[in-house]
C-alpha cells in the first residue's frame, strides 16, 4: 500500500544529487523504461523512411541495424555517468563545460527533447483520429482536438509526476504494447510480398550513409542527452557493463524487430510506403481488419506516449540545467504547454511531416552529436567518480565556463552543419555550405544527402576532447574531495 501511494506523489527531485538512501534497483531494471520508450509502432514506419533514401532492402536492413545498435550503445555509455555522478545527464556534463558554460548544450538538449515529445504527441493524436474515423465514430478537426487533449494530458501527467510513476508506467506499456504489436504483425503478415521487396533496386554508398545517419539521429542520438537521467537512481556499486548492456539491449531490441517488419511492409507496397510519409501511424491502419482498430489505437498511443513521457521528464531537467529557477514539475508543465502548441501546428497546419521531421532530426542531431563526442571523451578520461557538490559550484573544480570544450563544440557544429542538407525543409537551405569547398559535389552532388555532418561532429568532438582535455581532467581530479552533498540544488550556483 505504501508503495502505491508513493507512485502517486509528485517527484521532488530536480537537478539535485540522488542520495544513497534513495538509490535502488539493478542495471536490469533499466530495460523497462528503455524498452517501453522504444517499442512504439512508429518503428514500423521507419521501414518506409529508410527505403525512401533510395536503397534496397538489404542495404536498409544493414543501415538500420547498425544505426540503431550503435546509437543506443552511445546511450549506454553516457548512462554510466549517471551511476558515477548521481545527477541528471545535463548536470553531469558540467564537468566538461563548466557549471554555467554547460547552459549552451543544455538549451540544445531541451530543444531536442521538446521537439521529440511534440512529434510523438502529434503522431499519437493523428493515429487516434484516423482509427476513430475508420470506425465511423468521428473524424475531422473535432476528433483531432479531443485526441490531442487526451494524449497531451497523459504525457504531461507522467512528466510532472516523475520517476516512480514513469518506471511503473513504462512496465505496463512494455507488456501491453509488446503483446499487441505481435498480434498486429500476425494480422498483416499476408501483405508482405518478398518478390516486390527483393526487387527494390540498390542505392549508392552515399545514400546508404544518409540512411545510416538518419537511423542514428532517429533513435539513439535522440536519447543520448537524457541517458543518465534514469541510471542516476542505481546504487553506486552497480556494474558499469550492466548499465551499458541493459540500456543498449532494452532500447534496441524492439526497434530492430519493428524495423525488419516495417521494411518488408514498405517494400511490398509503394502505395503504403507513400502514405506512411504523410501519416506514419495512421497509414498502418489501412491494412488492418476493423475489429483490431481499437487495440491498434491502444498500442499506437501507448507506445508513443511511453517515449513522450521520458522526453518531457528529461526536457524539464534540461530546462532547469539551462538556468530556469523553478521546481522540476513546473518545468515539465511548461514543456507540456509548448509540446501541445507544437502538436497543434503539426496536426492542423503542417503539410509535409516527413521532410520537416528529417530536417529537425538532422539539424539538432549535429550539435547533440558534438556534445555526445565531448561527453564520452570526457567520461573516458576520468579515473574517479564526479565530485557531486562541485557540479553545482561555479568556484569548484569544474569552473564557471570552460572555453575550450565550448569552442570545440561550436566549431564542430559549424563543420557538421556545413556537411548536411535537407531540400524538403526550406528553412534549412543555408546548410551544406562546405560540400562544395571540400570537393563533395555541392548541395546537389552525390554526397549532399549523406548527412556526413552528424558523423563528423561526433568523431571530431570525441577526438578533439581526447587530444585537448586530458590536462583539464587531471587538474580537476588532483583536487581533494569537496565534502558530502547536502541536498544541493541549482541554488548552489551562487556558492
Amino acid at each position: 500500500m505504501g508503495r502505491s501511494v508513493m507512485a502517486l506523489q509528485v517527484e521532488v527531485h530536480g537537478l539535485d544529487v540522488i542520495g544513497d538512501g534513495e538509490r535502488k534497483g539493478t542495471p536490469r531494471t533499466l530495460f523497462w523504461p528503455w524498452f517501453g520508450a522504444n517499442v512504439s509502432i512508429l518503428g514500423l514506419s521507419y521501414g518506409s523512411f529508410v527505403l525512401g533514401f533510395g536503397i534496397s532492402f538489404w542495404q536498409a536492413l544493414a543501415a538500420g541495424v547498425t544505426g540503431i545498435v550503435f546509437s543506443f550503445l552511445l546511450c549506454g555509455l553516457v548512462a554510466v555517468a549517471g551511476k558515477r555522478g548521481s545527477a541528471p545527464t545535463m548536470v553531469l556534463s558540467r564537468a566538461a563545460y563548466g557549471v554555467r558554460g554547460n547552459r549552451l548544450p543544455a538549451v540544445v538538449s531541451w530543444m531536442l527533447t521538446v521537439g521529440w515529445e511534440t512529434v510523438l504527441t502529434a503522431l499519437a493524436t493523428m493515429a487516434t483520429a484516423t482509427v476513430l474515423d475508420r470506425l465511423g465514430w468521428g473524424g475531422g478537426t473535432g476528433t483531432e482536438v479531443v485526441a490531442l487533449i487526451v494524449v497531451g494530458a497523459l504525457v504531461v501527467v507522467g512528466g510532472v509526476m516523475g520517476f516512480d510513476l514513469i518506471m511503473r508506467l513504462q512496465t505496463v506499456i512494455t507488456v501491453v504494447t509488446a503483446v499487441l504489436t505481435v498480434v498486429y504483425i500476425g494480422l498483416v503478415a499476408d501483405h508482405i510480398h518478398w518478390s516486390a521487396v527483393s526487387a527494390v533496386p540498390a542505392g549508392s554508398a552515399q545514400e546508404f550513409i544518409g540512411a545510416l545517419v538518419f537511423m542514428m539521429t532517429g533513435f539513439g542520438l535522440g536519447w543520448v542527452n537524457a541517458a543518465a537521467d534514469y541510471s542516476r537512481y542505481l546504487p553506486r556499486n552497480s556494474s558499469g557493463r550492466g548499465v551499458v548492456g541493459w540500456t543498449t539491449f532494452g532500447a534496441s531490441v524492439a526497434p530492430l524487430a519493428l524495423l525488419v517488419f516495417g521494411l518488408l511492409l514498405a517494400g511490398s507496397s509503394t502505395t503504403l510506403s507513400t502514405a506512411i510519409a504523410a501519416d506514419p501511424i495512421g497509414a498502418l491502419t489501412t491494412i488492418l481488419p476493423t475489429w483490431f482498430l481499437i487495440p491498434f489505437a491502444v498500442v499506437a498511443v501507448l507506445g508513443l506516449v511511453g517515449g513522450a513521457v521520458l522526453d518531457i521528464y528529461s526536457s524539464g531537467l534540461a530546462l532547469l540545467a539551462a538556468g530556469l529557477r523553478v521546481p522540476r514539475y513546473l518545468a515539465a508543465l511548461l514543456d507540456g504547454v509548448l509540446m501541445i502548441a507544437g502538436s497543434v501546428y503539426i496536426v492542423f497546419f503542417a503539410d509535409d511531416f516527413l521532410g520537416q521531421f528529417i530536417g529537425f532530426l538532422t539539424t539538432l542531431g549535429v550539435p547533440v552529436a558534438a556534445w555526445c563526442g565531448v561527453m564520452l571523451a570526457d567520461l573516458a578520461l576520468r579515473r574517479r567518480d564526479y565530485d557531486e557538490a562541485d557540479l553545482f559550484r561555479v568556484k569548484g573544480r569544474y569552473g564557471d565556463v570552460e572555453p575550450l570544450p565550448l569552442l570545440l563544440t561550436l566549431a564542430v557544429t559549424a563543420v557538421g552543419w556545413g556537411l548536411v542538407t535537407n531540400s524538403a525543409a526550406g528553412w534549412l537551405e543555408w546548410q551544406g555550405y562546405l560540400l562544395g569547398p571540400l570537393g563533395l559535389g555541392g548541395k546537389d552532388g552525390t554526397w549532399a544527402y549523406a548527412n556526413l555532418g552528424v558523423l563528423a561532429a561526433l568523431a571530431l568532438g570525441f577526438l578533439g576532447t581526447l587530444a585537448l582535455g586530458r590536462g583539464r581532467v587531471r587538474t580537476q581530479e588532483e583536487q581533494p574531495p569537496s565534502g558530502p552533498v547536502d541536498g544541493t540544488t541549482g541554488e548552489a550556483l551562487k556558492a
